[in-house]
């Protein structure tokens, strides 16, 4: 298998330093690629996939993987993840390893797997998105001079005044109007760090999960966290999820996240599956 590992110099909080120790340790027959600007993951994947390089993989983040995943989709060429991010919620749903060096060794014993792979206005994500307090919290995280977990939980807490918005959505012929202070769009279970929006979540059942956060009373709040960070959160009353492969969504304020990356849409929005388009390396043992 010859494989074209892109690495992201400057996701999370620097995991990757002395990496490519481990992947001339562990791994044959690759090229190493650094990026050194935003979108260049993109190109170098998609030059991969038409130079029929088995397959791409991701050293970074769920931004990392995001812009791997635009030059991959209904490709022959396969994406895998070295998880070095501040989250690594795709990495980690696929069972990679949090010690860097058992992840490279994990790459030496994958299954191809074809997964689905989702779009916000026709701008592809594969693992959790959304719009409402996430997509907030993923823009002021962007602005960041240090990341990580906790920087992120801290942002978390200080952001906790949010209100909830009204949105308009419309799926499976019903149309409704919710107050909430999110929807994530969740092909896969987590944000990462095992923070899980919606542990029941299958990238494999040509289904999206359209997690509904609800209204409710803010003293709450730290429960609620609780149950997400112990992947109980679809058991909270206070989430409704609706399964289905299309949803669009009307709201005064369009800001969404693909995969913890902001991005600013236009009305409507419409969220829909792409089944089976994606191939990428899972660690064996997992289904």
């Amino acid at each position: 298998m010859k494989i074209r590992i892109i690495i992201n110099p400057i996701s999370g909080t620097g995991k990757q330093k002395g990496i490519e120790e481990h992947i001339t340790k562990h791994l044959d027959n690759f090229e190493i690629i650094h990026t050194r600007k935003s979108g260049d993951a993109i190109r170098i994947s998609k030059e991969a996939a038409n130079e029929n390089i088995d397959a791409v993989i991701a050293v970074g983040g769920d931004g990392t993987v995001n812009e791997c995943l635009k030059g991959l989709v209904n490709t022959n060429t396969a994406l895998g993840v070295i998880p070095c991010g501040s989250g690594n919620g795709f990495a980690y749903h696929i069972g990679m390893d949090r010690t860097i060096e058992k992840a490279v060794k994990q790459l030496k014993n994958t299954q191809i797997k074809h997964i689905d792979t989702c779009t916000a206005n026709g701008v592809p994500f594969v693992n959790v998105s959304g719009i409402g307090f996430d997509a907030h919290i993923a823009n002021l995280f962007l602005t960041l001079t240090e990341r990580g977990f906790v920087n992120y939980v801290k942002l978390v807490l200080r952001e906790l005044s949010y209100n909830s918005k009204e949105y308009t959505i419309r799926y499976n012929n019903i149309k409704r109007t919710v107050n909430a202070y999110m929807i994530a769009f969740a092909n896969a279970s987590q944000y990462g760090n095992d923070a899980k929006i919606s542990p029941m979540a299958d990238f494999q059942d040509g289904l999206l999960d359209f997690v509904i956060l609800k209204e409710f009373p803010k003293w709450k709040i730290p429960f609620f966290l609780l149950k997400v960070a112990i992947g109980k959160a679809h058991l909270s009353k206070y989430i409704e999820i609706i399964q289905c492969d299309k949803m669009t969504i009307r709201a005064e304020n369009t800001l969404l996240h693909l995969d913890g990356e902001p991005f600013k849409a236009s009305n409507p929005i419409e969220v829909s599956i792409l089944p089976k388009s994606l191939k990428i390396l899972m660690p064996n043992g997992k289904k």
